[in-house]
């Protein structure tokens, strides 16, 4: 009985995590669609994605060390870690760079932005 009602808590908190993860997508259809990412913070993406990345990693050494495998919770974070690198990833394409627009603008390199936007505004160079 009290495993039924585990499955289907189970089950509705995976719909949860898909809806969490959700709000991501629609934050990165908004990006696209307006074709800027001006006003979305960079820190707060970064800051998701490390806590859903933790957890994800937690939860795969806990599988394997003390044998406790949560299906719900792996699912809800690989489904919350794709809507977030989505999001990412539309903030990187649409990001205001300083020289965007001018000739010969290239993008910076992925790792070089990642880095960029951990630093603080003091400590970072403007991309």
């Amino acid at each position: 009985m009290f495993k039924i009602i585990l499955d289907i808590l189970g089950l509705f908190m995976v719909f949860t995590g898909f809806l969490d993860g959700w709000k991501y997508h629609i934050s990165a259809s908004t990006i696209r669609r307006i074709k800027s990412g001006k006003g979305n913070s960079r820190r707060f993406i970064n800051y998701a994605i490390l806590n859903d990345l933790t957890k994800l990693i937690y939860l795969i050494l806990s599988a394997f060390i003390f044998k406790r495998v949560d299906y719900f919770l792996i699912f809800c974070s690989i489904l919350a870690l794709i809507f977030m690198l989505e999001h990412f990833y539309m903030l990187y394409v649409y990001y205001s760079y300083r020289m965007r627009g001018c000739i010969n603008f290239h993008r910076p390199n992925i790792l070089l932005y990642t880095i960029n936007s951990w630093l603080p505004n003091r400590f970072r160079k403007r991309l």
